[in-house]
């Protein structure tokens, strides 16, 4: 049986200032990772120090807090068997000088402070960290606003509001044929 799981990886501050997105996306791909949602952002100092509140007690957090909040992220619920542990294993260890060859980190981290990437640590903490980047009732919206937009492109010409109004007589319809239906 299949564990196909999801997890959250930003492409963090220097990578994308290298305009290296595009590349460290291809990474994933090319490993079998499918790309289910992204979008880039730039975070506050005050949201970088909630996202890494687990991190709070320890010598590093100001100086990770700073630097994630320094520039624009790409942040991505990217999806694979085992996504978690097969993202770990492609981005490598923090230090890009002891990270494997071929990894993300290897390739394309600068020194263990600006590192290029950031992946969940398990499948609890990936769902805690797409949730604070990707809020449910956004993900709501995000969809609702897809449908509308395709719709308003299908009667681009009448506008908005036909396209509306033939949504709502759509539904009207339906709601007839659904009552017409005897089911015994």
């Amino acid at each position: 049986m299949s564990n196909i799981e999801q997890t959250l990886s930003i492409i963090k501050p220097d990578a994308v200032e290298r305009n290296l997105q595009e590349e460290i996306k291809k990474k994933f791909i090319e490993n079998g990772f499918i790309i289910k949602k992204e979008k880039k952002i730039q975070i506050s100092k005050a949201e970088a120090e909630e996202f890494y509140k687990v991190h709070e007690t320890k010598p590093f957090y100001e100086e990770l807090c700073n630097y994630l909040s320094s520039g624009p992220i790409v942040v991505m619920i990217i999806e694979k068997v085992n996504a978690v542990l097969e993202n770990r294993k492609l981005m490598g260890a923090t230090d890009p000088l002891k990270a494997e060859d071929g990894t993300i980190r290897k390739i394309y981290g600068i020194s263990i402070d600006k590192n290029s990437v950031h992946g969940s640590d398990s499948v609890d903490n990936a769902k805690i960290e797409i949730e604070f980047f990707f809020k449910s009732w956004e993900q709501f919206f995000a969809k609702l606003l897809d449908k509308v937009y395709f719709l308003q492109s299908k009667f681009f010409s009448r506008g908005f509001w036909v396209c509306l109004f033939l949504k709502f007589e759509f539904f009207f319809v339906l709601l007839f044929y659904q009552s017409q239906i005897n089911y015994f």
